[in-house]
Protein backbone atom coordinates (compact mmCIF):
# COMPACT_ATOMS: atom_id res chain seq x y z
CA UNK A 1 0.00 0.00 0.00
CA UNK A 2 2.52 2.42 -1.02
CA UNK A 3 3.42 5.57 -2.82
CA UNK A 4 6.30 8.02 -2.37
CA UNK A 5 5.73 9.98 0.83
CA UNK A 6 4.08 13.52 0.28
CA UNK A 7 5.32 16.50 0.04
CA UNK A 8 2.68 18.83 1.26
CA UNK A 9 2.62 20.19 4.89
CA UNK A 10 2.25 17.00 6.94
CA UNK A 11 -0.77 17.09 9.62
CA UNK A 12 -1.12 15.15 12.87
CA UNK A 13 -3.21 12.44 13.05
CA UNK A 14 -3.83 12.35 16.59
CA UNK A 15 -5.68 15.91 16.64
CA UNK A 16 -6.77 18.69 14.55
CA UNK A 17 -4.30 19.22 12.11
CA UNK A 18 -2.06 22.00 11.08
CA UNK A 19 -3.08 25.01 9.65
CA UNK A 20 -2.37 24.50 6.03
CA UNK A 21 -2.77 26.94 3.64
CA UNK A 22 -5.49 26.59 0.78
CA UNK A 23 -4.43 25.19 -2.45
CA UNK A 24 -3.36 27.52 -5.20
CA UNK A 25 -6.31 27.97 -7.61
CA UNK A 26 -5.80 26.24 -10.91
CA UNK A 27 -4.78 27.90 -13.93
CA UNK A 28 -7.67 28.86 -16.55
CA UNK A 29 -7.63 25.91 -19.09
CA UNK A 30 -8.80 26.40 -22.89
CA UNK A 31 -11.70 24.39 -23.80
CA UNK A 32 -14.91 23.30 -22.62
CA UNK A 33 -15.67 22.59 -18.84
CA UNK A 34 -15.26 19.20 -17.58
CA UNK A 35 -19.02 18.21 -16.82
CA UNK A 36 -20.51 16.55 -13.52
CA UNK A 37 -19.97 12.99 -12.99
CA UNK A 38 -23.47 11.01 -14.01
CA UNK A 39 -25.81 10.55 -11.91
CA UNK A 40 -25.95 6.65 -12.86
CA UNK A 41 -22.52 5.93 -11.34
CA UNK A 42 -22.34 3.81 -8.35
CA UNK A 43 -20.52 4.57 -4.88
CA UNK A 44 -17.77 2.26 -5.99
CA UNK A 45 -17.17 3.65 -9.37
CA UNK A 46 -17.43 7.35 -7.79
CA UNK A 47 -14.31 5.91 -4.83
CA UNK A 48 -12.08 6.78 -7.72
CA UNK A 49 -13.06 8.74 -10.40
CA UNK A 50 -13.93 12.00 -8.28
CA UNK A 51 -10.35 11.96 -6.64
CA UNK A 52 -8.96 11.31 -10.16
CA UNK A 53 -11.24 14.47 -11.12
CA UNK A 54 -10.29 16.37 -8.49
CA UNK A 55 -6.65 15.98 -9.15
CA UNK A 56 -7.39 16.35 -12.75
CA UNK A 57 -9.13 19.94 -12.20
CA UNK A 58 -6.50 21.04 -9.70
CA UNK A 59 -3.40 19.64 -12.05
CA UNK A 60 -3.88 22.97 -15.01
CA UNK A 61 -3.78 20.67 -17.36
CA UNK A 62 -6.26 20.27 -20.82
CA UNK A 63 -8.03 17.41 -21.96
CA UNK A 64 -5.52 17.52 -25.02
CA UNK A 65 -2.22 17.31 -22.53
CA UNK A 66 -3.47 13.50 -21.35
CA UNK A 67 -4.84 12.84 -24.45
CA UNK A 68 -1.19 13.34 -25.66
CA UNK A 69 -0.27 11.30 -22.71
CA UNK A 70 -2.54 8.70 -21.92
CA UNK A 71 -3.02 8.18 -25.85
CA UNK A 72 -7.10 8.25 -25.91
CA UNK A 73 -9.14 10.53 -27.80
CA UNK A 74 -10.16 13.67 -26.06
CA UNK A 75 -14.11 12.71 -26.64
CA UNK A 76 -13.41 9.45 -24.51
CA UNK A 77 -11.15 10.83 -21.86
CA UNK A 78 -14.04 13.67 -21.04
CA UNK A 79 -16.57 10.23 -20.94
CA UNK A 80 -14.28 8.67 -19.09
CA UNK A 81 -13.84 11.45 -16.23
CA UNK A 82 -17.65 12.34 -16.22
CA UNK A 83 -18.30 7.95 -15.57
CA UNK A 84 -20.39 8.26 -19.05
CA UNK A 85 -20.06 4.97 -21.26
CA UNK A 86 -18.69 1.45 -20.81
CA UNK A 87 -16.16 0.54 -17.75
CA UNK A 88 -12.31 1.81 -18.30
CA UNK A 89 -10.15 -0.93 -18.47
CA UNK A 90 -7.12 -0.97 -16.48
CA UNK A 91 -4.37 -0.02 -18.49
CA UNK A 92 -6.47 3.11 -19.10
CA UNK A 93 -6.74 4.03 -16.02
CA UNK A 94 -2.83 3.33 -15.18
CA UNK A 95 -1.95 5.89 -17.78
CA UNK A 96 -3.91 8.83 -16.24
CA UNK A 97 -3.26 7.79 -12.89
CA UNK A 98 0.52 8.35 -13.95
CA UNK A 99 -0.29 11.43 -15.56
CA UNK A 100 -2.01 12.85 -12.49
CA UNK A 101 0.62 11.29 -10.31
CA UNK A 102 -1.84 9.28 -8.32
CA UNK A 103 -1.16 5.92 -6.27
CA UNK A 104 -1.15 2.71 -8.21
CA UNK A 105 -2.37 0.29 -5.13
CA UNK A 106 -5.04 1.81 -3.86
CA UNK A 107 -6.23 3.38 -7.24
CA UNK A 108 -6.14 -0.36 -8.40
CA UNK A 109 -8.00 -1.38 -5.66
CA UNK A 110 -10.86 0.89 -5.70
CA UNK A 111 -11.14 0.35 -9.87
CA UNK A 112 -11.45 -3.48 -9.53
CA UNK A 113 -14.17 -3.20 -7.10
CA UNK A 114 -16.21 -1.04 -9.22
CA UNK A 115 -15.55 -3.75 -11.98
CA UNK A 116 -16.72 -5.98 -10.19
CA UNK A 117 -20.06 -4.16 -9.08
CA UNK A 118 -20.60 -3.41 -12.95
CA UNK A 119 -20.78 -6.99 -13.42
CA UNK A 120 -17.21 -7.11 -15.35
CA UNK A 121 -16.15 -10.67 -15.01
CA UNK A 122 -13.19 -12.00 -13.34
CA UNK A 123 -11.42 -12.77 -16.53
CA UNK A 124 -11.88 -9.16 -18.06
CA UNK A 125 -10.63 -7.74 -14.20
CA UNK A 126 -7.37 -10.36 -15.17
CA UNK A 127 -6.99 -9.40 -18.97
CA UNK A 128 -7.26 -5.52 -18.25
CA UNK A 129 -4.42 -5.55 -15.26
CA UNK A 130 -1.67 -7.51 -16.90
CA UNK A 131 -0.31 -5.09 -18.99
CA UNK A 132 0.37 -2.96 -15.81
CA UNK A 133 0.31 -5.46 -12.89
CA UNK A 134 3.63 -3.76 -11.69
CA UNK A 135 1.62 -0.59 -10.92
CA UNK A 136 -0.66 -2.54 -8.33
CA UNK A 137 1.89 -3.60 -5.62
CA UNK A 138 1.66 -1.57 -2.64
CA UNK A 139 4.19 1.14 -1.92
CA UNK A 140 4.72 3.87 0.81
CA UNK A 141 2.11 5.94 1.85
CA UNK A 142 2.22 9.07 3.87
CA UNK A 143 3.92 8.47 7.45
CA UNK A 144 0.78 10.44 8.75
CA UNK A 145 -1.79 8.28 6.71
CA UNK A 146 0.32 5.29 8.52
CA UNK A 147 -0.19 6.45 11.79
CA UNK A 148 -3.67 7.15 11.45
CA UNK A 149 -4.07 4.18 9.87
CA UNK A 150 -2.36 1.89 12.64
CA UNK A 151 -4.39 3.96 15.42
CA UNK A 152 -7.97 3.40 13.98
CA UNK A 153 -8.32 0.26 11.91
CA UNK A 154 -9.48 -1.91 14.50
CA UNK A 155 -12.04 0.61 15.98
CA UNK A 156 -13.36 1.20 11.99
CA UNK A 157 -13.43 -2.16 12.04
CA UNK A 158 -16.12 -2.86 14.60
CA UNK A 159 -17.93 -0.18 13.60
CA UNK A 160 -18.39 -1.58 10.10
CA UNK A 161 -19.64 -5.08 11.83
CA UNK A 162 -22.46 -3.55 13.15
CA UNK A 163 -23.82 -3.00 9.55
CA UNK A 164 -21.80 -5.94 7.70
CA UNK A 165 -21.43 -10.15 7.79
CA UNK A 166 -17.73 -10.11 7.93
CA UNK A 167 -16.16 -10.83 4.42
CA UNK A 168 -17.72 -7.30 3.61
CA UNK A 169 -16.69 -5.62 6.70
CA UNK A 170 -13.00 -5.89 6.17
CA UNK A 171 -13.60 -4.82 2.57
CA UNK A 172 -15.14 -2.01 3.68
CA UNK A 173 -12.68 -1.07 6.15
CA UNK A 174 -9.80 -1.86 3.45
CA UNK A 175 -11.44 0.22 0.55
CA UNK A 176 -11.96 3.40 2.85
CA UNK A 177 -8.26 3.27 3.27
CA UNK A 178 -7.39 3.09 -0.33
CA UNK A 179 -9.97 6.01 -0.92
CA UNK A 180 -7.82 8.13 2.37
CA UNK A 181 -4.54 7.29 0.43
CA UNK A 182 -5.99 8.57 -2.91
CA UNK A 183 -7.59 11.80 -1.31
CA UNK A 184 -5.04 12.22 1.08
CA UNK A 185 -3.96 16.09 -0.26
CA UNK A 186 -7.26 16.61 0.47
CA UNK A 187 -7.70 15.82 3.65
CA UNK A 188 -4.32 17.28 4.73
CA UNK A 189 -6.18 20.68 4.00
CA UNK A 190 -10.14 19.79 5.69
CA UNK A 191 -10.57 21.13 9.20
CA UNK A 192 -9.99 18.00 10.94
CA UNK A 193 -8.44 15.00 9.28
CA UNK A 194 -9.84 12.18 11.63
CA UNK A 195 -13.72 13.93 10.41
CA UNK A 196 -12.60 13.57 6.77
CA UNK A 197 -11.97 9.70 7.24
CA UNK A 198 -14.90 8.95 9.12
CA UNK A 199 -16.81 10.33 6.80
CA UNK A 200 -14.94 8.22 3.89
CA UNK A 201 -15.81 5.04 6.30
CA UNK A 202 -19.21 6.11 6.74
CA UNK A 203 -20.15 6.37 2.96
CA UNK A 204 -18.49 3.16 2.09
CA UNK A 205 -20.60 1.26 4.95
CA UNK A 206 -23.97 2.84 4.41
CA UNK A 207 -23.33 2.18 0.25
CA UNK A 208 -22.59 -1.74 1.34
CA UNK A 209 -25.22 -2.07 4.49
CA UNK A 210 -29.04 -3.77 3.47
CA UNK A 211 -31.40 -0.84 4.06
CA UNK A 212 -34.84 -1.16 4.65
CA UNK A 213 -37.11 2.09 3.89
CA UNK A 214 -34.57 4.13 3.55
CA UNK A 215 -32.60 2.85 7.15
CA UNK A 216 -29.86 0.53 7.36
CA UNK A 217 -30.56 -2.43 9.30
CA UNK A 218 -28.54 -2.96 12.59
CA UNK A 219 -30.35 -6.24 13.58
CA UNK A 220 -27.34 -8.16 12.12
CA UNK A 221 -25.60 -7.11 15.48
CA UNK A 222 -28.81 -8.15 17.73
CA UNK A 223 -27.49 -11.87 17.84
CA UNK A 224 -24.50 -11.06 18.70
CA UNK A 225 -25.18 -8.71 21.58
CA UNK A 226 -27.99 -10.96 22.82
CA UNK A 227 -25.67 -13.80 22.74
CA UNK A 228 -23.19 -11.91 25.46
CA UNK A 229 -25.31 -10.53 27.38
CA UNK A 230 -27.95 -13.58 27.88
CA UNK A 231 -28.49 -14.82 31.83
CA UNK A 232 -30.62 -17.94 30.52
CA UNK A 233 -32.39 -19.22 27.61
CA UNK A 234 -35.59 -18.59 28.62
CA UNK A 235 -34.72 -14.69 28.62
CA UNK A 236 -33.36 -14.69 24.74
CA UNK A 237 -37.15 -14.48 23.28
CA UNK A 238 -37.93 -11.42 25.18
CA UNK A 239 -34.17 -9.86 24.93
CA UNK A 240 -33.98 -10.92 21.27
CA UNK A 241 -37.76 -8.91 20.86
CA UNK A 242 -36.58 -5.45 22.95
CA UNK A 243 -32.75 -5.40 20.71
CA UNK A 244 -34.54 -5.54 17.41
CA UNK A 245 -36.90 -3.44 18.26
CA UNK A 246 -34.14 -0.65 19.73
CA UNK A 247 -31.77 -1.40 16.32
CA UNK A 248 -34.96 -0.42 14.67
CA UNK A 249 -35.03 2.54 16.35
CA UNK A 250 -31.66 3.61 16.62
CA UNK A 251 -31.54 3.12 12.55
CA UNK A 252 -33.81 5.97 12.21
CA UNK A 253 -31.35 8.79 14.30
CA UNK A 254 -29.84 11.12 12.14
CA UNK A 255 -26.33 10.22 11.14
CA UNK A 256 -24.44 11.81 13.99
CA UNK A 257 -26.42 10.59 16.45
CA UNK A 258 -26.88 7.03 14.49
CA UNK A 259 -22.82 6.84 14.51
CA UNK A 260 -22.40 8.06 18.35
CA UNK A 261 -25.03 5.39 19.89
CA UNK A 262 -23.57 2.58 17.90
CA UNK A 263 -20.04 3.81 18.91
CA UNK A 264 -20.90 4.43 22.61
CA UNK A 265 -23.93 1.33 22.75
CA UNK A 266 -22.70 -1.33 20.51
CA UNK A 267 -19.25 -1.10 20.09
CA UNK A 268 -18.68 0.00 23.84
CA UNK A 269 -16.09 2.98 23.67
CA UNK A 270 -15.53 5.88 26.05
CA UNK A 271 -17.51 9.55 24.98
CA UNK A 272 -13.95 10.48 24.65
CA UNK A 273 -12.89 7.48 22.57
CA UNK A 274 -16.09 8.54 20.17
CA UNK A 275 -14.92 11.97 19.97
CA UNK A 276 -11.72 10.92 18.39
CA UNK A 277 -12.68 9.10 16.05
CA UNK A 278 -15.25 11.22 14.94
CA UNK A 279 -13.39 14.16 14.80
CA UNK A 280 -15.96 16.06 16.61
CA UNK A 281 -15.86 17.93 19.70
CA UNK A 282 -16.87 16.00 22.77
CA UNK A 283 -19.62 18.25 23.81
CA UNK A 284 -21.21 17.16 20.54
CA UNK A 285 -20.60 13.80 21.07
CA UNK A 286 -22.65 14.23 24.44
CA UNK A 287 -25.23 16.73 23.68
CA UNK A 288 -26.17 13.75 20.45
CA UNK A 289 -25.98 10.99 22.87
CA UNK A 290 -28.48 12.71 24.78
CA UNK A 291 -30.69 13.73 22.05
CA UNK A 292 -30.94 10.08 20.87
CA UNK A 293 -31.42 8.68 24.73
CA UNK A 294 -34.48 10.63 24.40
CA UNK A 295 -36.14 9.80 21.58
CA UNK A 296 -35.10 6.20 22.01
CA UNK A 297 -36.64 6.40 25.71
CA UNK A 298 -39.95 6.70 24.06
CA UNK A 299 -39.70 3.12 21.89
CA UNK A 300 -37.13 0.84 24.63
CA UNK A 301 -35.01 1.17 27.10
CA UNK A 302 -30.86 1.20 26.26
CA UNK A 303 -29.26 -2.07 27.03
CA UNK A 304 -26.64 -1.41 29.59
CA UNK A 305 -23.30 -0.54 28.39
CA UNK A 306 -20.53 -3.27 27.41
CA UNK A 307 -17.47 -3.79 28.73
CA UNK A 308 -15.71 -3.44 25.39
CA UNK A 309 -16.10 -3.54 21.98
CA UNK A 310 -17.50 -6.86 20.61
CA UNK A 311 -17.04 -8.56 17.36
Amino acid sequence: MTTPPSSEPQASPFGPPRSVPPPRPAPARPGRKLGPVALDVSSSHRSWLEPMREKYLGSGLTLGDLSCQVLLAKSKLSELLRGVGLYPRWEVIHRLGLALDLPGWPLHRLWRRAALDAGKPQEWIERSTEKASMSTAPGHPPLDYGALRQTTEDDYRFYAQVFLRDTERDAAVEDTFATLWLCWATALRSPDIRNFAWSILRATVMARAVHRDGRPELEVAVFDTVALRMISPSDSTAQLTESVELFKAISKLPPGQLDVMVLRHLCGFTAEKTSNLLGVPLATVRSDERRAARYLESAVSLPPDTEGPTT
